[in-house]
């Protein structure tokens, strides 16, 4: 089910101002920007190897990045684990009881199909499973 680490979610004030470290000190390239409207999150991909860094900031002061910002600081905001198909994993989440955020699919950045995995179910760690077509 699940294939790879998909992308690593990583919540920040702003996007411009730490690009230059992940771009210079780390010699990542940025792959481009895109805004999630319903999310209320302005996002950036930076490809490491066969997953990503998705930098999060948020678009809206109430939003959830601003809430998670406000609430734990800048940092690791969620993991993102890659699957061929988010229906049957959502079905075998629903097996093993865990609890989700989302119990449907819905769509993310890069027209990705996500769903949260409660952290109450993960140890405390927010865990998205995506579906992309590549």
């Amino acid at each position: 089910m699940i294939e790879k680490i998909d992308h690593i979610g990583i919540a920040v004030k702003s996007i411009d101002d730490v690009l230059d470290f992940y771009r210079n000190a780390l010699g990542l390239d940025l792959e481009g920007t895109e805004i999630v409207e319903d999310q209320n999150v302005k996002t950036a991909f930076l490809p490491v190897g066969e997953s990503e860094f998705e930098l999060l900031e948020s678009t809206s002061p109430d939003g959830p990045i601003a809430k998670f910002i406000e609430k734990k600081g800048e940092g690791i905001q969620h993991i993102s684990l890659k699957v061929d198909d988010i229906e049957e994993a959502l079905k075998e989440m629903k097996e093993n009881d865990v609890k989700m955020i989302d119990k449907e699919p819905r769509y993310g950045a890069g027209g990705a199909k996500i769903a949260f995995l409660h952290p109450k179910s993960t140890n405390g760690v927010l865990l998205e499973l995506s579906e992309r077509k590549e």
